[in-house]
């Protein structure tokens, strides 16, 4: 799955050239094996998903919409990262024009954009939500998703770099595979490295300032709410009380699914770009390493893992997969109200503090 080299085994291009290093059989039918796993799981999950999601259309809050995104940039991920790559451990070297190689090397990176800035932007939405509420519920509901589509356009910018670095090349007489073409000696360090800030480091860092600093709007806005608790006990509750009292709730699963994702993504791809930049910047890393190529593999997961998340957060696993396996609609009656929890919430206790005062 690696976008700058050959694959997952990291060949260099001077051995491939030769033709001298025939690959560790053994260790590809590992990555054959972890690859079809991950492949088949993550494209049954995403897709399921995304067809419940696409099924409740109608009724999509602005929280399900980045969900929603977040399974099509999944998908990416799967059928042009996992599964090229899938391919090319099998055959063991790239089969298809010059044109299908530039294509795959350029959507695996779109595929790695639109995951990451996905999470970005839904992160941010959920920072506005939560810290700025008044903003969020005055907001209209528009046509186009801003963030989304931000997202996107970040993402099928940010491969472009792909289609002129790669093309199909002569590695042995009669022999052709994939290739990058770089600037030897810094070319390859500055690439890897730039992809690994714009893609990793600065979304994380992003995404941690925002989680840190919606936890502690929250934690202010309970301990806000506990000094009330004994003005609201003796006077009786009214309708706006019982009602920030219901959807808080709801409130702290959006954030926690949101910081369970961020979790699994950063777990996930950690191990990834922490080799690719020591294969790149160290010429006696054990890039032939079994482990070494494993966590590369790993960070795939992440394309399992999204759906997971956020079906176990919506506490209806069993119930959905049975409406999805079967003939039926899915429940429609049941509301989605993510969104409309957290801005109303916010936006409810604010005005209960107000007329306390």
């Amino acid at each position: 799955m690696a976008w700058f080299s050959v694959n997952t085994s990291n060949t260099t291009l001077e051995n491939a050239l030769s033709g001298n290093e025939p690959r560790d059989e053994r260790l590809a039918q590992v990555e054959i094996a972890l690859l079809s796993i991950i492949f088949i799981t993550a494209g049954i999950l995403n897709f399921g998903l995304l067809l419940v999601l696409w099924k409740r259309r109608k009724q999509l809050s602005r929280m399900r919409v980045f969900v929603f995104h977040l399974c099509v940039a999944d998908l990416v991920v799967t059928f042009f990262q996992v599964c090229p790559q899938l391919m090319w451990d099998i055959t063991d070297r790239f089969v298809g024009p010059d044109i299908l190689c530039r294509a795959v090397k350029y959507l695996q990176v779109v595929g790695m954009f639109a995951s990451t800035y996905m999470i970005v932007v839904m992160t941010i939405d959920r920072y506005q939500a939560i810290c700025n509420p008044m903003v969020t519920f005055q907001r209209r509901r528009a046509r186009w998703n801003g963030p989304v589509c931000a997202a996107w356009c970040v993402s099928l910018i940010g491969g472009l770099p792909q289609v002129f670095i790669f093309s199909r090349v002569e590695v042995a007489p009669g022999v052709y595979d994939c290739w990058a073409k770089f600037i030897t000696p810094w070319g390859p360090k500055a690439y890897v490295t730039w992809t690994t800030l714009v893609i990793f480091v600065l979304p994380v860092l992003t995404v941690i300032v925002c989680q840190v600093r919606i936890c502690r709007t929250v934690h202010v806005n309970f301990h806000m709410k506990t000094q009330h608790v004994g003005e609201a006990v003796r006077k009786p509750m009214s309708s706006r009380a019982s009602s920030v009292a219901g959807v808080s709730k709801a409130r702290v699963k959006t954030v926690k699914m949101t910081v369970v994702i961020v979790l699994a993504y950063i777990i996930c791809w950690t191990p990834f770009f922490t080799v690719q930049l020591w294969s790149v910047w160290d010429v006696e890393a054990p890039t032939h390493t079994a482990t070494f190529t494993i966590l590369m593999l790993l960070a795939n997961l992440n394309s399992c893992a999204n759906p997971c998340i956020y079906l176990m957060f919506s506490g209806k696993l069993p119930k959905r997969l049975v409406a999805l396996m079967g003939s039926g609609q899915p429940d429609l009656k049941e509301s989605i109200q993510e969104e409309a929890s957290v801005v109303s919430s916010l936006y409810i206790s604010l005005k209960s503090l107000s007329d306390c005062r």
